[in-house]
Parts: C-alpha cells; sequence; structure tokens
C-alpha cells in the first residue's frame, strides 16, 4: 500500500544525503517534495500540516543543522512524527472485568467484517484464549453460513440461530453459550449498515448499550480513501468506538486514509489486515508501520511471523539437521514452502531494511514464478535425487525438466542455489558464522 511513499522518501532522502552539511533551504525545499507526497498520497490537509510543522521545528534545531549526519538525524525526526501521527504506542483489546469479553465488530458493507471476526478470533485462539463467533448479520444473504464456514474451518465455535430471533436476543443466547463451553472472548459480527441510515445506527447504539461490551471496533477498508475519515468520525460519534480495525492493507491504494484516520479521529488502530489468509491479521504497531514506509524494514514483525512456523518438532528438527551439517533438497523444499506460508515475496521485502523501497510489482513477478518452479522441480525428483542430489548428472536434470515444465537451465539454476545455501549451512555447523544467519537460534 505504501510503495509511492517509501518511494518518495527514499528520493528525498537520497537528494538530501548528497548535500553534506544542509541548510535551512534545503530542509525547506525536502519538505517541500514530502508534503506534495503526503497530499498526492490522499493523506488529509490536517494530517500534513500538523506533520511537516513538527517536522521543520526540530529539523532547523542546532543539532540538526551542525550535525555530522544532519540526513540521519532527520530520518530519526520524520521516523518518530510519523510514529505520532499513527498513534505512538500499539493499542492492545481490553478485557472486561468479569468474563466472557465481548467485542462488537460494526461497519459498512462489504468492508470485511465477516472475514475480520474469523481472524481476530484465530489472533485470540493463538495467543491461548477461548473465543466464541457469534453470527448476528442476519439480513445479508450467506453471512451466518459464511461465519460458520470460517469457523469450522479454523476450529473456532460459532453461534448461530435460523430462528428469525432479534439481534439481540441472539447475542444474549450467544453470551448464554459462552458460559457453557468456558469462552472468555465473544466476537460478534453486526450486518453491515451506511452511517447516514439513522434507523440502522439505533440498532447498533441499542445493542451496545444492552451488551456493555469491552471493544466496539469499526471495520474500515483502508482503500476507501478520504471517505474512510467521514465514516469512522460519524460511527464514533453515535456509538462511541473503543478502535480501528484497516482491512485490506495488502492493496494498491495509496495510503492516506491509513495515515489519517487514528489524527482525525483520536481512535486507536487495534489490528491491521493484511492479506486474505486466516492468519493475515496483525496487531498494529506504529513504530513498525512508520519504519515500513521510511524504508527501514520491519524484522520484529518479520521474527514473529517466523517464530510461529518454526515452532516445537518442526524447529528441534531443523536445529538437529543444521548442527549435524545435513541439508538436502528436501530441507530446501520445506524451506520454500514455509517462506510462502509468510506471505509474498513483496511482503516479506517490505518487512527487510533497504529491500522495501524496491517496487513491490517488480518483486510480484519473477520471484514468485521462480519459487513455483522450483518447488516443481524438486517434487519432480526421485526421493534419492532430493537426499543426494550430487547424483543428478545431465540426463537426469533433462528427466527432471520435462517432469517438471521447466528447462535444464532453470534445474541448473535450482541446483546452484542448493549448493549456496548448503555451504552456509555447513559453515554454520563449523561454528565459522553465527546461526542467526540462518535464522535458526543457538
Amino acid at each position: 500500500m505504501f510503495d509511492f511513499l517509501t518511494q518518495k522518501f527514499f528520493q528525498v532522502f537520497k537528494s538530501l544525503g548528497s548535500k553534506g552539511k544542509l541548510s535551512e533551504k534545503d530542509i525547506d525545499e525536502a519538505l517541500r517534495q514530502i508534503r506534495l507526497a503526503l497530499l498526492e498520497a490522499d493523506v488529509n490537509f490536517r494530517v500534513v500540516k500538523d506533520f511537516l510543522s513538527k517536522v521543520r521545528e526540530r529539523a532547523l534545531g542546532v543539532n540538526v543543522l551542525d550535525s555530522l549526519t544532519p540526513v540521519q538525524q532527520i530520518v530519526k525526526i520524520v521516523n518518530e512524527e510519523l510514529t505520532n501521527i499513527l498513534g505512538g504506542a500499539p493499542s492492545h483489546l481490553v478485557a472486561s472485568r468479569r468474563p466472557p469479553s465481548i467485542i462488537m465488530l460494526v461497519g459498512l458493507q462489504g468492508c470485511g467484517k465477516t472475514t475480520t471476526a474469523a481472524k481476530i478470533a484465530l489472533h485470540l485462539k493463538n495467543s491461548g484464549q477461548r473465543p466464541l463467533l457469534v453470527a448476528a448479520d442476519i439480513r445479508r444473504p450467506a453471512a451466518i453460513e459464511q461465519l460458520l464456514l470460517l469457523g469450522r474451518q479454523l476450529g473456532i465455535p460459532v453461534h448461530a440461530d435460523n430462528s428469525q430471533a432479534a439481534v439481540p436476543a441472539i447475542c444474549k443466547q450467544a453470551l448464554r453459550s459462552a458460559e457453557q463451553i468456558g469462552a472468555n472472548w465473544v466476537v460478534i459480527d453486526t450486518q453491515g449498515r451506511l452511517h447516514i441510515d439513522d434507523v440502522m445506527m439505533l440498532e447498533l447504539v441499542q445493542l451496545k448499550a444492552e451488551l456493555q461490551p469491552s471493544e466496539v471496533l469499526l471495520v474500515v477498508d483502508a482503500m476507501s480513501g478520504q471517505d474512510a475519515l467521514n465514516i469512522a468520525e460519524e460511527f464514533n460519534r453515535r456509538l462511541g468506538l473503543t478502535g480501528l480495525v484497516l482491512t485490506k492493507m495488502d492493496g494498491d491504494a495509496r495510503g492516506g486514509a491509513a495515515l489519517s484516520i487514528k489524527f482525525i479521529t483520536g481512535l486507536p488502530i487495534k489490528f491491521i489486515g493484511t492479506g486474505e489468509r486466516a492468519d493475515a491479521i496483525e496487531i498494529f504497531h506504529p513504530d513498525r508501520l512508520a519504519s515500513r514506509i521510511l524504508g527501514m524494514g520491519d524484522v520484529l514483525t518479520l521474527i514473529e511471523k517466523a517464530e510461529k512456523l518454526l515452532a516445537g518438532e518442526q524447529l528441534r528438527q531443523a536445529e538437529k539437521k543444521l548442527r549435524a551439517a545435513k541439508f538436502d533438497l528436501e530441507d530446501l523444499l520445506w524451506q520454500l514452502r514455509q517462506l510462502k506460508k509468510m506471505g509474498t515475496i513483496a511482503q516479506i521485502a517490505e518487512l527487510l531494511p533497504g529491500f522495501s523501497n524496491i517496487s513491490s510489482k517488480v518483486l510480484r513477478g519473477d520471484e514468485e514464478d521462480q519459487m513455483r518452479r522450483f518447488e516443481a522441480i524438486i517434487l519432480s525428483m526421485t526421493p534419492e535425487e532430493r537426499r543426494n542430489p550430487d547424483i543428478i548428472n545431465g540426463s537426469r536434470r533433462r528427466r527432471i525438466a520435462q517432469g517438471s515444465g521447466t528447462t535444464p537451465r532453470d534445474v541448473n539454476q535450482l541446483l546452484n542455489q542448493y549448493y549456496q545455501a548448503r555451504k552456509l549451512t555447513m559453515m554454520a555447523a563449523k561454528g565459522k558464522m553465527p546461526y542467526g544467519t540462518l535464522g535458526i537460534p543457538k
């Protein structure tokens, strides 16, 4: 979503870096370019004005102008002020004093409430909680069936009622069910509605009054631009929201709503949706997103993603193989599949310092195709060839290429990558390089 801004910031900082010592005129020109970039990215003008005012005030200080590294100082200032615009510190879910805690999801039709409800429930489940999903959207065709399907797929109980009962009655019955099954969180998927529809908004007000939820979260499509700000302000005025969930953060919009909405509404962003998969949701960390936008990466999120995948027995087996200096093509195939679970190449590159200024359009092309080719090539090999790639000669290469729909050149490319990875593995096993290089702790 922030490719455009990342490129613009990269160009501005690169231009400043070529000047050496900076003058007030240099800083003003850089801020002018940043201002144009933010406005073009659909960031609210009030946000832009406040942001640039604070950056300029700090950038013109003695510590920057007389510094031996003025550009680094300015990057630090921009990063800190961007973090403040986004909310400063992360905001976590607030539990009620008496379980179960209730999360009420509200928003427009089509903003992704149902899938977001399932994602939040899965997040709670993975955090050691016991969630219950509630299908309270009784008007949208197939809404109940959709939530029931998601619940079955994720192993999360769903309370649904097809008896045409009123929504408050359904929710109260769901709370009784939660007590019976020992659920300590109840996630309610409400019907989508327009913020200008007085009758339907009144329904939400009454539902909130009856349920007394600890969280009322507005689900907002991050690609909806400035409309998202008006929607959030009106929902908050009528309902008294506790936070926001931004969906479709992996889209190709320019991100103005995501950068503006906390500043304009004063509401914390609790989660961001980063893809279609059920686990593609993240607790919102303002400092991490600011770092991504500035091309500085987000190593902490990358580590968290890896830790979720490399857990338990899989991690022990990988470490055992590393210490024994055994690394074959089956291990490489396993690594490729783990990488795919973490997201696309473009999404992973966004988290790596220095890589996020590369256009995601470039990364989504050849790299994704290459990973698919590599997987097809390995699957076309015999078990013996995967465990002992050194036996793969010219005739075997041709057979493997034909079986995988690739060329002998593609097979050679894969083998070259494998030999490089094996060399690193052997070096790590002999203590010639840190284990962290391969993402496996000592």
